[in-house]
This record gives C-alpha cells, structure tokens and sequence, in this order.
C-alpha cells in the first residue's frame, strides 16, 4: 500500500521524502501513517522501476534534498496498484479498500466502477464467510459479539460502495 500512498501524492506535485510523508500524514493519518523507514525503501523501489524520478537540488531553505516526480509510466503503474484484486485478508481489507477508493478520482469512470465491483464482490464475500462461521460454530458471547460487530462493519462499507456507484452512474 505504501508505493500507492506515494504515487497518488505525486500525482498532485513535486515532493522531497518529507513532503510525501507530511502529505500522506495530513491524507491518510486516519488509515495508515508510514514511517520513514517505509517511505525510503519504496522510493527506491519505485525510482528502480521506473515509475518516479528523483532529482538533487537545493530547498528554499538552502539545503541540499532530493525532489520525486512521477512518470507516466507511474501512473500507470497507480492505476494498475488501483486496480489489483482485494487482499485475501480480511484484516487488511477495510484499509486497503478505503485507501483505493480515496484515490479512486484519478479513475477514468469505468475503471472507477470495475474498482467497486472489486471491492463490493470480495466484502460481501467476507459478510458470508463470517455468517458460515456464526452458523458453524457455537460461539460465546464474546465471539459472536466480534463477529456481529464485523458483519456491520462490512454491511456500511457495502453501503458506501453503493454510494459510490450511484455517483458514477451520474
């Protein structure tokens, strides 16, 4: 998810590793807050690759620092990382999901509407699992409390993907 993270801020502007996270922080704080440390190595990965470029100058502040654009084989790689099937854990869903529909606006229409059907597909398929779990098992209150819990919380992203789609059919 971080290389999506990065791509998506530099698809607004120029940013040193600074800015991304700063970026990304203000965006995103809420869902994920990568360390330096991950923002790094993803740079480097995303510069072999080709899909950013960097560049030394000189700040405002009279230091040197190292400037990341994005190329337009970056963005396509974004719009590919948009895309990609929804992780197969559950716990890792929700997140990821929100992240991709945050970013969604640089979607042409209907790639925005393939990302919810993605998305909408591989959440009511984790509703069923986690009712055959209810249904097969005798849980205690507990359980069945977190299980019930999951269940709305599936239920309203399901809600907000309608929402989504009804915008795109506009």
């Amino acid at each position: 998810m971080i290389e999506l993270l990065i791509l998506y801020q530099l698809t607004k502007k120029v940013l040193t590793m600074y800015g991304i996270s700063k970026e990304i922080k203000a965006d995103f704080s809420v869902l994920t807050t990568p360390s330096f440390g991950t923002i790094k190595p993803a740079l480097l990965r995303l510069e072999k690759n080709g899909y950013i470029h960097s560049q030394k100058d000189i700040s405002a502040g009279g230091r040197p620092s190292v400037y990341y654009s994005l190329t337009n084989k970056g963005k396509e790689y974004l719009s590919e990382l948009l895309l990609t099937p929804p992780l197969e854990n559950p716990i890792q869903f929700l997140p990821t999901a929100r992240v991709k529909l945050y970013c969604a606006e640089i979607l042409t229409n209907s790639e925005q509407k393939e990302l919810l059907r993605l998305l909408k597909l591989k959440s009511e398929n984790i509703v069923l699992d986690i009712k055959n779990k209810l249904v097969s098992k005798d849980l205690k209150f507990h359980p069945k409390m977190v299980f019930d819990n999951l269940i709305c919380e599936y239920k309203n992203f399901i809600l907000l993907l309608e929402g989504f789609e009804h915008a795109c059919k506009d």
